[in-house]
């Protein structure tokens, strides 16, 4: 049993989706007001956040911001729910780190699958707890990435993408096969969620960032050897 973070102004949505995520197992809290959100984290530890944009004391975009500038919750899963379709909001969601997003009027089951995929990627169960490539170290049990020993800080999406490149080095991913292995989805979607992840992963590399290969009508790939420029 997981428990979920709801965070919507709208009594009748927060109930729905509780709902639902209760008959799938999971144990729910709900917040309707921005201002909420940090203190509950903190104290209840959820294993994953819905989080509505729309909210009253703080918007939820501001509230995400501050989950992920905050080390004690940047790890937390975040799916964004709002009314707001524009092709624009979404990419600002994902861009900031969002795990996934959903518009209004939502299908609950969709949700509840998403969450599900986002959970079981999250909790990661391997014999091997670190994995030593070149300069990365990575270590599976504690979700701690290093570059020449100074750790990189990642989301627990950017955290997983990186596992499946890294321990994978050379070989070449297609967009369908990582968002399968990483967001769970079962065809080519959401392509722009792939794309937005891969730009903040090679800037929280820095120059580090070349190792991370985009493969031109294919996908991407993991080099020890970083192509040089020109």
């Amino acid at each position: 049993m997981s428990k979920i973070l709801v965070v919507d102004d709208e009594p009748d949505i927060s109930e729905l989706i509780s709902l639902h995520l209760m008959r799938e197992g999971h144990e729910c809290l709900c917040a309707t007001n921005g201002l909420q959100v940090m203190p509950m984290v903190l104290e209840q530890q959820p294993d994953l956040i819905v989080l509505d944009i729309m909210l009253p004391g703080q918007d939820g975009m501001a509230v995400f911001k501050r989950l992920r500038s905050d080390s004690r919750t940047r790890s937390v899963p975040v799916i964004m729910l709002t009314a707001k379709a524009q092709v624009t909001d979404k990419i600002n969601g994902l861009e900031l780190g969002a795990d996934d997003y959903l518009t209004k009027p939502f299908s609950p089951r969709e949700l509840a699958l998403r969450i599900t995929a986002i959970l079981r990627r999250t909790k990661i169960v391997t014999h091997v707890s670190e994995v030593k490539t070149g300069a990365f170290l990575m270590d599976r049990k504690n979700m701690k990435f290093f570059h020449n020993d100074k750790p990189i800080d990642l989301t627990t999406t950017e955290f997983k993408l990186l596992a499946v490149l890294i321990e994978n080095t050379n070989a070449v991913h297609t967009r369908s096969e990582l968002l399968r292995e990483v967001w769970g989805y079962s065809d080519d979607v959401a392509t722009r969620t792939l794309d937005t992840h891969i730009k903040r992963l090679r800037e929280k590399l820095g120059d580090a960032g070349k190792h991370v290969v985009t493969v031109r009508g294919t996908g991407y790939q993991f080099l020890i050897e970083a192509p040089v420029a020109g």
